[in-house]
């Protein structure tokens, strides 16, 4: 039976057939490249069947109609699930309404054989008007294909309808693509360097592909298929690499997903995707990922040059070079229009040197790059990249290279320049314990970027703290303001260069090291410091804030306003310098983690830190004092918005640990007092402030057991995953618990119906009326996940940390009911919570409890027996 007289079942057998051979000959060892030919292939055969039946039974079709595959459809890249984009093409004189069934049925036909349709119809005058909004029309129809239908309805389209769009729009496409294009960028931090990135919206990605395509188009009319015709070799591998791994992941979800998680990553490693052919072999999958990094950089490369290329009237404001200057010349290069361009090599027979070959040269022309923005001259950035040899053979290191390192580093652009230098090779051959963490994954779950990455970011922080500090009168709690506060300690550094030089060498141990990365981290700066004959000062502060680079984050996890922790933590750092050293770089290695990760919190707690240990170092100021003049100045302007209750507003305060007074703004302690004032009339105050992203609950209400245990319970019924939480109480027994949230199965997103019922049963549970294992009873229960990392419980003490409470510290899988399972363990050994501070790393739960009993500090026999109890607790919550 021919494929047009098939029925409905018969159509869809063949075509499920014929997927199933396309997966079996990929997984035998087949390209991408074949399997998506192969797909488009079978698809072709379907919809020109489906159109020919449809056209026996409608003659409507017959004339002024035409079927066009556009998108990656028409570039003939069918993925394994991806959609098939179909465009019905009207001439002005077809009704609408009469060819509305027949294509209906036709992409029904294709739904029910498992083919997810795109379809647009337009008549042909729509397709000559570029609407920004709708822009993704557009770049569609750019990539076409004539499928079926009136041919000469097509033949117009190609010959005028695109040409005449392109010559009148063509300035506003280029534009719209580079900002959608700068926009999907940002989305990703604007580098291709994610531990699980997306293949296909990435910088680097699928995506950058087509746009590479597009942009010859947009400029000079060429075809779209012209990039992958050219004489790039590393681009088309790259090209054919992504289409493997892209394919690999279809198959492997059977469904459009493009992340490349770690499941996914050990998965393709497994079987060597795009190493060998028949993939046989297994490989690591740190070494898998660096061959995905380097592919992803040939693209992303691409890309730039081909924007680059772009005639600057038609870049757009967001691809403009940060350069003040429109030329700069030197001896052996010049800048100019944004690009930094080494002199001609000279002939061979006039036994000149190439400026390539001079590391000096090199050097210089980084430095510039570093200051100002520019970029690197596609010429002269390939002739760098082929003089290694010659470069490292005339490498002078000691004085002259610490001042050229210098130069670049303190560069505003240090960054980029940085990236650059590694992405050539350069900065390996000058420091080569860099080259260790080269596209190094480390599977943490919290941090985002390859090792390399993060590295750079981190020097983009601290160098970005002086231009974001320029903003006036910032925003109180602003990342502005945070930036003022900080960029001032900058400022006041007499050794920067130090710094951001401790900053590019403070993961290097992460290459090699299976235990302490800071200790292996100092040990290999030792050879670079050496090398470059930093005097023992110099060496001494670079060496000791590699080893403490950790330090201040793992203070930040204590109460930073108890005297012992303050103390611990000073006799770390010893002096100032060093101290506003570590500080800035804390601030900026938290930023570079993922963009959320430093959140007003952490930063007021940081620069909370740092002020009381400065005060410390400095014997300024003694603890109990600076207390009590900022319990003083908060009562202030607290009874500012509460007028005439000064005395009931100090009475309030009274007792309340110092991290309360200090981490809370006057208006959250004013509504925090205004729920005291009220618990004569209801021993049970709650504020609920709901968020699409992280939602917060507080409760006031006097001291009692299980108060914290059943307000966790309460929470984990309702599948609330606790991001953040903390619990104080004051002299007079009134607690004030505050919990961070994630809403685990969108229930108040979907439902706002639900939040007052939310909110009652949590009260409930708080007066008693509902017992709180009524609630978990009925708890929604999803599968687990398998952990990204596992986390191995660890449950430490330390009584150094607190003059008159026992610090417990657990680290945990973060899962549902681990709080509860802690809080109700601690009560079980009659405990009493002083502090809670609760918190999350990806996977990760850190969280820290100051203990009494009886009140006093626990002894290490109950020390002993209540480990073995929370150890105990964590696992039977784990199943």
């Amino acid at each position: 039976m021919q494929a047009s007289e098939s029925t409905g079942g018969e159509r869809r057998n063949l075509y499920q057939r014929r997927m199933l051979e396309i997966r079996g000959a990929f997984e035998a060892g087949g390209s991408g490249t074949a399997a998506l030919a192969a797909r488009t292939s079978a698809v072709d055969e379907m919809v020109t069947a489906l159109w020919q039946s449809a056209q026996k039974a409608n003659l409507v079709l017959g004339h002024g109609v035409s079927l066009l595959a556009i998108g990656g459809y028409g570039r003939r890249e069918l993925f394994p699930y991806s959609d098939v984009d179909l465009l019905f093409l009207l001439d002005a004189k077809v009704s609408e309404k009469e060819i509305k069934e027949p294509i209906r049925r036709i992409c029904q036909e294709m739904w029910d054989c498992g083919i997810r349709v795109s379809q647009a119809l337009r008549r042909i005058s729509e397709c000559e008007r570029f609407s920004e909004d709708n822009a993704e029309f557009t770049f569609a129809i750019l990539d076409h294909r004539f499928l079926a239908g009136d041919a000469g309805l097509y033949t117009k389209l190609t010959s005028d309808i695109v040409p005449r769009l392109l010559d009148r729009d063509r300035s506003a496409i280029l534009n719209r693509l580079l900002a959608l294009t700068e926009e999907r960028h940002a989305k990703y931090g604007s580098t291709l360097f994610h531990l699980e990135p997306n293949i296909k919206d990435c910088p680097g990605g699928l995506r950058d592909v087509h746009v590479c395509g597009w942009l010859p188009m947009l400029d000079g009319g060429t075809d779209a298929s012209a990039v992958t015709s050219t004489d790039n070799a590393d681009f088309r591998q790259a090209v054919e690499f992504l289409r493997l791994v892209r394919c690999f992941l279809h198959y492997r979800h059977e469904r459009d997903d493009n992340t490349l998680d770690w499941q996914a990553q050990d998965a393709a490693a497994a079987v060597a995707v795009g190493v060998n052919g028949d993939r046989s072999q297994s490989v690591d999958a740190a070494y898998w990922m660096r061959i995905y990094f380097r592919h992803a950089r040939s693209i992303e490369r691409c890309l730039r040059r081909a924007i680059e290329d772009l005639p600057p009237r038609k870049r757009p404001r967001n691809f403009t070079l940060k350069l003040d200057r429109a030329i700069e010349t030197s001896g052996e290069f010049r800048i100019e229009r944004g690009k930094a361009i080494l002199r001609p090599a000279p002939a061979p027979a006039s036994g000149a040197e190439d400026p390539a070959h001079s590391p000096e040269v090199v050097l210089e022309i980084f430095s510039a790059m570093a200051r100002t923005g520019c970029t690197l001259e596609r010429e002269s950035e390939e002739r760098i990249s082929h003089a290694l040899g010659p470069i490292s053979a005339s490498l002078e290191e000691g004085p002259a290279l610490w001042t050229r390192l210098q130069e670049i580093l303190l560069g505003q652009y240090a960054g980029n320049a940085l990236r650059v230098m590694h992405a050539l090779g350069l900065l390996e051959l000058l420091i080569p314990e860099f080259h260790g963490i080269d596209a190094l994954v480390i599977r943490d779950a919290y941090h985002r970027y390859t090792v390399d990455e993060h590295t750079f970011v981190l020097i983009d922080t601290l160098h970005s703290l002086e231009r974001d500090a320029a903003v006036a009168r910032p925003e109180r709690g602003s990342h502005a303001e945070w930036a003022s506060r900080f960029g001032a300690l900058l400022r006041e550094l007499p050794h920067p260069a130090l710094l951001y030089l401790m900053a590019l060498l403070h993961d290097t141990g992460k290459g090699r090291s299976t235990g302490d990365h800071a200790e292996e981290s100092a040990r290999m700066a030792r050879g670079l410091l050496a090398r470059l004959e930093l005097d023992s000062y110099e060496s001494d502060l670079v060496l000791s804030l590699i080893e403490n680079h950790l330090e201040m984050s793992s203070t930040l996890r204590r109460d930073i306003f108890d005297a012992e922790t303050v103390r611990a933590f000073a006799g770390k750092v010893h002096t100032p310098e060093l101290l506003r050293m570590l500080t800035l770089f804390t601030y900026a290695d938290i930023n570079a983690v993922h963009p959320d990760a430093l959140t007003p919190w952490k930063a007021e707690n940081l620069w909370r830190l740092y002020m009381a240990t400065a005060n410390y170092l400095d014997r300024s100021v003694d603890d109990e004092r600076v207390g009590a003049q900022e319990a003083r100045e908060l009562v202030d302007r607290v009874s500012a918005l509460v007028p005439d209750q000064r005395a009931a507003v100090a009475a309030f305060l009274e007792g309340f640990p110092e991290r309360y007074v200090l981490t809370r703004s006057p208006e959250q302690i004013r509504i925090h007092f205004g729920m005291a004032e009220r618990l004569n009339a209801d021993r049970v105050q709650l504020d609920f402030r709901y968020s699409s992203s992280v939602s917060e609950l507080t409760v006031v209400t006097p001291d009692r057991a299980l108060l914290f245990a059943n307000m966790t319970g309460a929470l984990a019924a309702w599948g609330m995953n606790i991001v953040t939480a903390d619990a104080f109480s004051n002299r007079n027994g009134i607690v004030v618990d505050s919990f961070r949230f994630t809403d685990t199965f969108r229930t108040l997103e979907m439902n706002h119906s639900e939040h007052e019922r939310f909110v009652k049963s949590i009260y409930d549970v708080m007066t008693g009326a509902m017992p709180v294992e009524k609630l978990l009873s009925g708890r929604r229960r999803g599968r687990r996940k398998a952990p990204k990392v596992v986390v191995e419980p660890r449950v430490e003490f330390h009584d150094e940390a607190s003059s008159h409470s026992t610090l417990v510290e657990v680290i945990a899988q973060d899962l549902p009911g681990l709080l509860r399972g802690l809080s109700l363990t601690m009560a079980a050994h009659d405990l009493n919570i002083e502090v809670a501070l609760v918190d999350t790393e990806g996977e990760t739960a850190i969280d820290v409890f100051y203990l009494t009993h009886e009140g006093a500090k626990l002894e290490k026999k109950e020390q002993r027996a209540l480990r073995s109890a929370l150890l105990q607790a964590m696992e039977e919550n784990a199943r």
